[in-house]
């Protein structure tokens, strides 16, 4: 029978430290590996009270639990030559009595843990069927196989619960709302959001392919979630008409206007009196091309990837309108291409993303990383962007690529 005792800071890290190797090695499926002995080199750990050269009481308080437990079978001490009694080399735990162990220690066994998630998991996975439904899928697979749950957490069971409520809460934003918005709505609390939501983007990011690279900023903008509401950066003469038939000219403003994106979600046409709508990916170039246009032309700001607002807008544009997309000669650029082709207008044509312009500006260009390549080898595979891969091909010849904000204006 285990000793009655309240175990000192030092037995208590050394016992916790053993059922670590316990949970470790029993939950394998390498007989090899489960059969090592579960042992602690007390010289390796950090035990500042066992090892103090002031006060030996803690070294004592040690001793003396650690002998109990010997004596009734938990554990095998092994001392330092010449030190019996003194200070301990190892400790080794005998399996046999581990159940208990965890009990003393008030500490749940990893199995359960995993069994409680795996449990919590699969009665909320039927409330989903997107890439909400792999990510859970895909982490049960991994609690099944004893990996990390991760962004989940095998010990807070409320993260867990508040996680699954806003995957869940996701399918009522329809446009675009702020964090603290969102929080209080689901949680009725403003900031509560703000401890999930990096756990929301890593789920994301798991399994759209798209989204690997993207920032959390832009993971949650594609979810409809910002900071604060945001504007779409519009230049030229635009002409839109929303739901409620409200017409919107916006070509008296110079140098541009912007229209929140919640009112461009409301847009229902949008033409313009230019012939081409160019799509610009950065704030600075787009001021940059207004500065130094000489004829007549309409202009947005994608800001990086477009958000929902923006396509949605562009989607409004008369399919035969000409649409130009001008955008970093780099992975991310001719991913934007391929995005606006596949989600908005598939003539969408690239504007100054050739080989000549790299060649033209390639004193500015920089050299491509290894993660660069890897992400263009895969754009080779991309049907969207087929008539780029000519440019992708010399990119990772020269290994280099190009900022839009190096082009120089004539």
């Amino acid at each position: 029978m285990l000793p009655d005792f309240t175990p000192s800071p030092d037995v208590a890290l050394i016992l916790h430290a053993l059922l670590d190797l316990y949970e470790r090695r029993y939950t394998t499926r390498s007989d090899k590996v489960a059969h090592k002995a579960l042992r602690c080199d007390l010289q390796a750990m950090s035990l500042s009270g066992y090892h103090s050269q002031i006060d030996p009481a803690p070294r004592l308080v040690a001793n003396e639990q650690l002998s109990a437990l010997e004596q009734s079978g938990w554990v095998k001490l092994d001392w330092l030559p010449g030190e019996t009694g003194h200070l301990l080399a190892t400790v080794t735990l005998v399996p046999d009595h581990v159940t208990e162990l965890f009990k003393r220690l008030k500490r749940t066994p990893q199995a359960e843990q995993r069994a409680r998630l795996i449990d919590l998991l699969l009665a909320d996975r039927f409330r989903f069927s997107d890439w909400r439904l792999s990510a859970l899928d895909r982490t049960i697979d991994q609690l099944k196989t004893d990996r990390s749950p991760a962004p989940f957490s095998l010990t807070d069971d409320e993260f867990n619960r508040d996680l699954l409520t806003a995957l869940a809460a996701l399918d009522a934003v329809r446009e675009e709302t702020p964090y603290r918005v969102f929080s209080v709505r689901v949680f009725n609390d403003s900031k509560r959001f703000d401890g999930l939501s990096s756990a929301v983007c890593t789920l994301a990011r798991r399994d759209q392919t798209e989204w690997h690279d993207w920032s959390n900023e832009e993971i949650l903008r594609e979810l409809n979630l910002t900071a604060n509401p945001t504007h779409l950066y519009l230049h030229g003469p635009w002409r839109l008409i929303d739901d409620a038939g409200q017409v919107i000219a916006l070509g008296e403003f110079e140098p541009s206007v912007g229209l929140a994106a919640a009112q461009a979600q409301h847009v229902q046409r949008a033409t313009v009196e230019a012939d081409r709508v160019i799509c610009v990916e950065n704030v600075t170039t787009f001021y940059e091309l207004i500065r130094h246009a000489t004829d007549s032309l309409a202009v947005i700001c994608l800001w990086g990837n477009p958000s929902p607002a923006c396509r949605h807008l562009l989607n409004c544009l008369p399919p035969e309108t000409l649409l130009l997309v001008w955008a970093d000669i780099d992975y991310g650029g001719l991913n934007i291409l391929a995005q606006l082709r596949e989600q908005v207008n598939r003539r969408a044509q690239p504007y100054r993303m050739d080989i000549e312009t790299l060649e033209t500006h390639s004193q500015w260009a920089r050299p491509l990383t290894a993660n660069d390549v890897r992400h263009l080898k895969r754009l080779l595979h991309c049907a969207a962007i087929a008539d780029m891969h000519f440019l992708i091909e010399h990119m990772l010849q020269r290994q280099l690529k190009l900022e839009q904000e190096a082009v120089v204006f004539d």
